[in-house]
């Protein structure tokens, strides 16, 4: 009975979808539509979780300056004593609600990258509350890790929430949930821009329409909710930024060139931290979290900087507030150290934020030596700074058009979007020259091969392959398209318009198939639209 429930419900779906594919132009206005709403409720409860992220960072740092370090150094430990139960408490509750909600720990976008290929499923409503309130306890009791991650996740699952409750198909839930990803980030930096290329660029992997348009309207709207709570303000303080003059560009493709050593540096750590938690010592995920608190509470007192996500500590890197080179070298290993230590516990909480400070932290490491060395003049250090933080995002996440706009956006000046493309586009060059990993592809990898009773690989999905310049696809026929089990091709889209896919039909570049098959085929059909043709040579004469 189960079966034939199920029967007819993916029978349903693939009607809905073929209805949606034949009024092509009205379904991409209803995702207009809907991407608003999205917005809206993605914004809302993003602004929620920065709220009480907000409230949860200053009672710490208050718990700290007020009695904590007054009263340790009075040799009163009773405040201290305090503070390490309520971190008991805070460890117990994070870790039963990594158990209740096992889809919301993390960073949450590898997750969120998997239910858009369909090899995951999300309890949108379970992951959305413990996501929220778990991620401000994580964060604001002190660990290295970032609201973006979770704000990502947050937003996707609001976009899912949507789609669930107009009972729409699993084709235009995944686009939803695309546009509520980008909604995530947009609301969690004010940056709209970043917040759709982020869903576009590593998320859904191509630019049709269909995503194109829900992704851009709920990032401005979550943007523009957001703006009412919270305001307009950049979240990074950059004042008097100066072009780096024309001369200097050589010197920044040397940083982005080290930049793409550390991304894979940091990658590598996080992927394999897993090992440092794998020792007896911890038994369960309950003493792998009490591990990071009291680690954040130890460094409370005596290297604070490392706490939390780290907003404060680049505008202190920015103003100069650090002169000693063997402090910031400090400061950089222990950022890194700490972050691969929160993020190993497995609570909610993302490493995105957490990445672009440690690559602020090096480039402030190399500015003062430059300066030092007198290559360049203590005024471009703040430059040097951000080309750090977009070269290591670039080089470890693999995104380099987002990193470029995320941080023109977070810090307000574009008059340094020269630098920072060259930056970006070096770093990236580096880290695949190095054949390291694009850092979320690789956790997802790494979740789907640990725990593969959360995949869902053989349920079937509409999945919508683009068909790139020079791809392998473009200029074959259908009929050659390479053959998977549990596939057909039910549609093509081109210039907007439904094409019959009849066999003898040849492929053009931005020509969108659209293919019925087992999920754990969606990431191989959508490689083929973007994998290069092999290059023909010539014989010799």
């Amino acid at each position: 009975m189960k079966e034939d429930s199920s029967s007819q419900s993916m029978s349903r779906q693939l009607f809905e979808t073929y209805v949606a594919l034949d009024n092509w132009h009205t379904f991409r206005l209803r995702l207009f539509i809907e991407g608003i709403f999205v917005g809206i409720f993605g914004g809302l409860c993003i602004s929620l979780f920065r709220f009480l992220l907000g409230e949860a960072e200053a009672l710490r740092i208050y718990a700290y300056n007020a009695f904590l370090i007054p009263a340790v150094a009075k040799e009163n430990f009773i405040p201290l004593c305090l503070w390490a139960a309520a971190l008991v408490v805070t460890g117990f509750l994070l870790y039963r609600m990594c158990l209740y909600a096992p889809m919301a720990g993390g960073s949450g976008i590898p997750q969120v990258k998997g239910v858009i290929l369909g090899l995951y499923k999300m309890k949108w409503f379970r992951i959305l509350w413990v996501k929220i309130i778990a991620g401000a306890l994580g964060i604001g009791a002190g660990l290295s890790l970032g609201r973006e991650g979770p704000s990502i996740q947050i937003g996707a699952v609001a976009g899912q929430g949507i789609s669930r409750l107009l009972g729409r198909t699993r084709m235009e839930e995944r686009y939803l949930i695309t546009s509520g990803a980008s909604a995530g980030l947009a609301a969690a930096f004010n940056a709209p821009l970043a917040g759709m290329m982020f869903a576009l660029e590593e998320l859904h992997r191509n630019f049709s329409g269909a995503v194109l348009l829900p992704t851009m309207t709920s990032a401005i709207t979550a943007t523009i909710v957001t703006h009412f709570f919270f305001g307009r303000s950049t979240s990074f303080h950059f004042l008097n930024l100066v072009p780096m003059p024309a001369e200097h560009l050589g010197l920044v493709v040397l940083i982005a060139i080290s930049a793409g050593f550390a991304g894979i540096i940091f990658n590598y750590g996080l992927l394999h931290t897993g090992s440092f938690y794998n020792l007896p010592f911890f038994k369960n995920q309950y003493v792998k979290i009490l591990f990071a608190l009291f680690s954040a509470c130890l460094l409370g007192f005596f290297l604070p900087q490392v706490l939390g996500g780290g907003n404060t500590l680049v505008d202190q890197l920015a103003a100069g507030r650090f002169t000693s080179l063997s402090f910031l070298v400090l400061l950089l290993v222990g950022k890194y150290v700490f972050t691969l230590i929160s993020y190993g516990c497995g609570v909610p909480g993302g490493f995105f934020l957490p990445l672009l400070v440690v690559g602020a932290l090096l480039g402030s490491v190399e500015a003062h030596v430059l300066v030092s060395l007198e290559l360049i003049n203590e005024v471009y250090t703040p430059n040097i700074i951000i080309i750090g933080m977009v070269s290591l995002f670039a080089a470890s996440v693999r995104s380099p058009i987002t990193g470029t706009l995320l941080i023109l956006e977070m810090t307000g000046d574009f008059g340094h979007l020269m630098a920072l493309a060259l930056g970006s586009a070096v770093a990236y060059i580096t880290a695949e020259l190095l054949k390291g990993e694009p850092i979320y592809d690789a956790l997802l990898k790494k979740s789907l091969s640990a725990k593969p009773d959360r995949a869902c690989e053989e349920e079937r999905n509409i999945v919508e392959v683009p068909i790139g310049s020079g791809s392998l696809l473009e200029g074959k026929k259908i009929r050659d398209v390479p053959r998977m089990k549990q596939t057909i091709i039910i549609d093509l889209k081109r210039h907007g318009e439904s094409v019959i896919p009849d066999p003898d039909i040849r492929l053009q570049a931005d020509d969108f198939l659209y293919i019925l098959t087992a999920s754990k085929n969606a990431a191989a059909l959508k490689q083929l639209g973007e994998e290069p043709a092999p290059v023909k040579r010539g014989r010799k004469a």
